[in-house]
């Protein structure tokens, strides 16, 4: 039972981990890697798709060496970080850019809030002024927004 805590407590850590890595890092220092991502050029990969290998190799390492040393804490810290690169693949890959045309329209309120507070985060096409740098959860702003439009 505590190894299904741990994991689910590093998901749920992973949204500030990738809060943080995204505005600090992403729009910081690793801006060459990401910037193409906000200035969409031809072809299917982007520079930015490196950042899949930077967070999958700590939880590559922690599930295979926790294994190997039978030290289940490590698995779980692994299996955190796993789970979250799923649900960010589906969320920003599929349902946000669907680069992936598995879901095209969705009338659900908390996509239609993700996808306008992403659309947000785009509208900044520099590294400076973004906004928005979280992937699942986002500020009540853009719930409100998506509430407003509802109403229309």
């Amino acid at each position: 039972m505590i190894y299904i805590i741990i994991t689910l407590a590093v998901f749920a850590l992973m949204e500030g981990i990738t809060w943080l890595t995204h505005k600090y890092v992403m729009h910081g220092f690793l801006w060459y890697l990401h910037e193409d991502h906000h200035q969409k050029g031809k072809g299917f990969f982007e520079k930015n798709d490196a950042f899949f290998l930077i967070f999958a190799i700590p939880s590559w390492l922690c599930i295979m060496l926790g294994l190997m040393q039978q030290n289940y804490i490590s698995v779980s810290i692994g299996a955190g970080i796993a789970m979250y690169g799923f649900a960010y693949f589906l969320v920003h890959e599929v349902i946000i850019h669907q680069r992936f045309k598995w879901f095209s329209r969705s009338n659900n309120k908390y996509i239609k809030v993700i996808r306008w507070a992403h659309k947000m985060h785009h509208k900044h096409i520099n590294k400076e002024d973004g906004e928005s740098f979280g992937m699942l959860l986002v500020a009540r702003k853009y719930w409100e927004k998506v509430r407003q439009d509802e109403k229309r």
